[in-house]
This record gives structure tokens, sequence and C-alpha cells, in this order.
């Protein structure tokens, strides 16, 4: 079978190996210098002045959101625009923490949120969260502008597009700050992890505190001091002082390791799924049967599953038959159009049409991209999608 996910991690063995003789050396295995060094490290490959890392990236959007509402920019009941097209966990949490989700339809020659799909949303919104879905994007720029422009607070989900770059700028770079998954399925693998990059020194700090229970721990010394002298606390107190709201999405020495591995792989990763995705790009370009994409405008596109849209509910039908016939892992294009999944409906009623997110939905499904692919994989991939 062609599977979604072929490994745990890339060059599975060698990391297995490395990672056994760092268990068996270490004293301390809960958060501590292979976390450090794993944000420094990811910080500095995304091109952002700081890095959270967190246990799964459902966390980092949760934590994300909460770090905003505890300094002000957001604030309960707010309207918050969101992908139709994305996973469950990108509006979750909108729900969890009182806020009101919008749901803003896609664009079939990207899947993604364009500037005039968001145009008509955008007046009464607190803030965007985008979706990058699987490693596209569509014109960023302009929609960071009409934000910037309203006064709409703009971030961004990049778990499915780690490596992806438009216009010079990475994805996951556009807003104030976006959102990561280490999953096994995922670009690179911390067994389960998620991190929260940002430009901002304000935001960085509320995250740091916001992960570990609200206290003071992780932050700067100069900071701490503020923090305490703030609240009238003394050192001793301090120990069990908590000044926001906050959980424990603290990751593992274990996950910090294993990021710090594979981080030195981020190019043979991105550059291995960018090629296979022009390949495929190629192979379906004179396939009527499926909507194509128009990515002119992105540098790379780096993405762990490719998604395909069928013209018919039948040709669908069809092609899902062919994938599988030949033994090739298949799923729906992410959760298809968010509004319609159960959870959402039962705490909403939205009678919004969103076309396209519906017609991905319905019409849409995706299979695995990653560096493992052999030749003759690649080779029977193709073969499908040229039909």
């Amino acid at each position: 079978m062609i599977k979604l996910v072929k490994s745990s991690f890339y060059r599975e063995s060698e990391t297995k190996r490395a990672l056994a003789e760092f268990v068996l050396s270490q004293d301390i295995l809960s958060m501590n210098a292979q976390c450090r060094a794993f944000e420094t490290a990811f910080a500095a490959r995304q091109e952002r002045r700081f890095a959270v890392f967190v246990t799964n990236g459902s966390v980092a959007n949760l934590l994300l959101l909460q770090a905003l509402l505890n300094q002000g920019r957001l604030t309960r009941g707010a309207r918050v625009g969101f992908s139709a097209l994305t996973w469950p966990t990108n509006v979750m949490p909108l729900i969890q923490l009182g806020l009101e989700p919008v749901a803003i339809d896609c664009e079939l020659d990207t899947l993604n949120v364009s500037p005039e799909s968001i145009d008509p949303h955008l007046s009464g919104l607190q803030a965007v969260f985008l979706t990058n879905v699987l490693g596209f994007s569509d014109d960023l720029a302009a929609v960071r502008k009409m934000c910037d422009d309203r006064g709409v607070l703009l971030i961004e989900d990049n778990c499915e597009a780690l490596g992806s770059r438009m216009g010079g700028t990475l994805l996951g770079n556009h807003g104030l700050a976006s959102t990561f998954s280490f999953f096994v399925g995922h670009h690179m693998s911390t067994i389960e992890g998620g991190m929260v990059c940002t430009d901002d020194e304000e935001l960085h700090a509320q995250l740091r505190m916001s992960r570990a229970h609200g206290w003071d721990r992780d932050l700067d010394p100069a900071r701490q001091r503020e923090q305490r002298a703030g609240a009238g606390v003394d050192d001793f107190y301090a120990r069990y002082t908590f000044y926001d709201l906050a959980s424990n999405f603290r990751p593992t020495e274990i996950n910090g390791f294993i990021g710090n591995r594979q981080i030195g792989y981020w190019d043979e990763i991105v550059g291995r799924r960018e090629a296979n995705f022009r390949r495929y790009h190629e192979a379906m370009s004179d396939n009527k049967d499926f909507y194509t994409y128009d990515l002119t405008h992105m540098d790379t596109v780096s993405n762990f599953c490719m998604p395909l849209v069928c013209r018919t509910a039948e040709l669908a039908r069809s092609y899902r038959a062919a994938f599988e016939r030949a033994d090739v892992e298949i799923r729906p294009v992410i959760a298809g159009d968010i509004p319609r999944q159960p959870f959402y409906r039962k705490y909403f009623k939205d009678t919004t049409t969103r076309p396209n997110a519906h017609l991905v939905h319905t019409n849409g499904f995706y299979f695995g991209n990653n560096p493992e692919l052999t030749e003759q994989e690649l080779t029977v991939l193709c073969e499908l999608l040229a039909g």
C-alpha cells in the first residue's frame, strides 16, 4: 500500500537509535534544554524571532487564542473569521473560549481564502484565523493589507504548510503569529508536538506563561521582577503565583530531542515534498476531470498530502475507487466544510452557503506526499492523476 504516513520520523532507524541513547543518558525528561534548543532552532528556520514549543498543533491553536485573550487583543464574544475548509481544532478553540466563529469560503484554484472571499466578512471581525490549506495559499500579502487597513488581527494556522513560501516570505509569517504541528503525519515529526511563532515580544512572554499554568518561571528575570512587583508577590510565593488563565501544554525532552534531530533534515524534507508536488501537478495538468490549481504566485509548495477535487460527484466516486484499487491510502480533504460537521452544528446554526468548500467536501479527497516515496510509487500516483 502507498500509505499516507510511511514512517514515524524521517530517517526513522537512525532517529530511533539516537533517541534510545538519549533517553538512557538523561536524568531530566520534562521540558528543559532540548526543548529550548528546538525553539531557538525552529524560530531561526521559520525566520521568526520567537517560537514556543507545546504538546501538539491543536494545543498550539488553543494556546495562541488564550494568550491573545489574556492580553486583551481579543475579547470574549468577538467575531473571528476562519477558513471554512480546515481542521476542527482550528475552530474548536474559538468556541471553547467564547468567541464567535465566522466561516469564510475558499477558492477552488487555491483551496484557500482569497482577498475576494474575505472582503465581505471583514466588517465586524476582530480577528481572522486562516489555515494555509495543504501547503497552498492565496494572496496572503493582499489579505494582510486588508486586515491591517481595517484593524483586523491576522493569525495563521500553518500546520499543513511548513516550508511553503510566497513572494519570498514563508507561509506562517504573514500574520501576528502562526501555529505548527509535528504530528507523525505532518512535515516533521516529534511524535506529537506543536509550535507557536511570532515576532511580538509581549505575545511571546504571554505564550510562555499561558503554556505553563500562568506562572512566571519561563520568563526572563526582568519580566519576572515586573510581574512580581505588579502583583505584590515575593520570591517565595512567586513559586505558586499564577497571573492569568492558562493550562499545562509543556512538551517533554523526548519531543525536543526528536525535533532537534529532525530539523536538520528541513531542507531535504521540504525539497522532496516540493519536487513530488510539482510532479503531481504536472501529471494532472491535462486531466479535465479535476479542478486545476493556480499557484504561480507561490515560490515553494510544501505539503504532506496532495488534494484532488473532481468536477462531479460521479467522477469523485470513480477516482476514489481507482486509487483504492491501486492500493493507495486516501482521505477526505481535511475536514471538508467545517460548518457541516456535527460539533459545529451542535453549537451554531449556520445557513450561509459556501459553494466551493461544499464542492471540496463532496468531490474531494487526498493522498500522501512525503519524502520517502519511491520512484515506483510516484509513477503509480502520476499515472492515476493522468486519468
